[in-house]
């Protein structure tokens, strides 16, 4: 058997120019997986978002470009170069939008004569809008594409030992010790998805300490996992739980997202006197747009315009060596996984 593995990123526009944004965001936004309603997805999204918005992010995504390219695009490939050097299989590079497509490197897969793929969604936490939204593409492009090759997903690794160890190191490296605050900033989603995730329908958001109340419903649920990679990371660096604190970014529309919201958190504090932050987002292993531009720009403006001093980004994993070995370690898990029993 031939096996190979596959890593799957969010995606990027092919250039910063508004006519390539536009084709990113309508494929990014008519996904029914980030948009789930169907009326703003068919109507509000190509009647007024993608006639307004293209050329703001297209300035947005002009402050973090660089000569190679989108950082993400860029940092994903590197780490696929960097998994390459650990591993006898080799490594392909997909995203869920924009290229490389899926579609794309699937036929690539598939006429390299590959068997077996193990596929990484690049996300620690499960939303059906990051996480979801890759395993349930790649496995209907497969359908059509290659149906004889075997396909596994990488759980989720939020929680995993080995993942907090390297981001809680990650994070000491860049944590000054005078800091004041340290915020763990996650893509924000509607409070709704977490309610269409939960298979119950009967537990998340349904009472004041869901999150941290054991429920099966914590495998499907954002905002649970969100804060058991902060739980996770904080006791590993042994700082006053005081010192801390979750937000969400990234909102768009008018419905109800996760709160409590990072700009606003960033100007409450620097309005309360706080003058040293550091802000990290483990939503993401990639730097990009949310981490580059919208924290690190924005974030750290909004920061000092209300009063705040010294504002810094924790990188996110990027090409640390640490992080290219845990993915190393899941392929070779993959690899050394009990073959099922047939049955008789």
């Amino acid at each position: 058997m031939s096996k190979a593995v596959l890593l799957v990123n969010l995606g990027s526009p092919a250039s910063t120019q508004p006519k390539d944004v536009k084709t990113y965001l309508r494929e990014f936004l008519t996904d029914p997986r980030v948009i789930d309603k169907a009326f703003v997805r068919k109507v509000i999204v190509p009647g007024i978002i993608l006639n307004t918005r293209p050329r703001k992010s297209a300035e947005a995504y002009s402050e973090i470009w660089t000569e190679e390219g989108s950082p993400l695009i860029v940092t994903s490939e590197r780490q696929a170069a960097l998994l390459r050097e650990r591993l006898e299989e080799p490594v392909y590079v997909a995203m869920r939008y924009g290229n490389p497509s899926i579609p794309e490197v699937l036929r690539e897969i598939r006429e390299a004569g590959h068997t077996e793929v193990f596929c990484v969604p690049l996300y620690p936490q499960y939303a059906m809008s990051s996480y979801e939204t890759v395993v349930v593409k790649v496995e209907e492009e497969a359908r059509e594409i290659c149906p004889e090759i075997d396909i596994t997903f990488q759980q989720p690794f939020y929680d995993h030992p080995d993942y907090l160890d390297i981001l809680a190191a990650s994070i000491r490296e860049n944590l000054p010790d005078d800091t004041e605050k340290l915020l763990f900033s996650f893509h924000g989603i509607p409070e709704r998805h977490l309610r269409l995730s939960d298979p119950s329908h009967a537990h998340c958001l349904c009472r004041t300490d869901c999150c941290h109340k054991p429920n099966p419903a914590h495998a499907t649920c954002y905002r649970h996992q969100c804060f058991a990679t902060v739980q996770g990371v904080v006791e590993r660096l042994g700082i006053e739980r005081e010192r801390t604190f979750v937000s969400f970014q990234s909102r768009l529309g008018r419905d109800p997202w996760l709160t409590p919201y990072t700009d606003r958190t960033l100007d409450e504090w620097g309005r309360a006197g706080i003058k040293k932050v550091r802000v990290v987002c483990p939503a993401f292993v990639t730097d990009c747009l949310e981490t580059l531009e919208e924290i690190a720009g924005e974030g750290g403006e909004i920061f000092k315009e209300a009063g705040g001093e010294d504002f810094g980004l924790i990188p996110c994993l990027n090409e640390d060596e640490r992080w290219i070995d845990f993915l190393r370690d899941r392929v070779q898990e993959w690899n050394h996984r009990e073959a099922p029993v047939p049955v008789a």
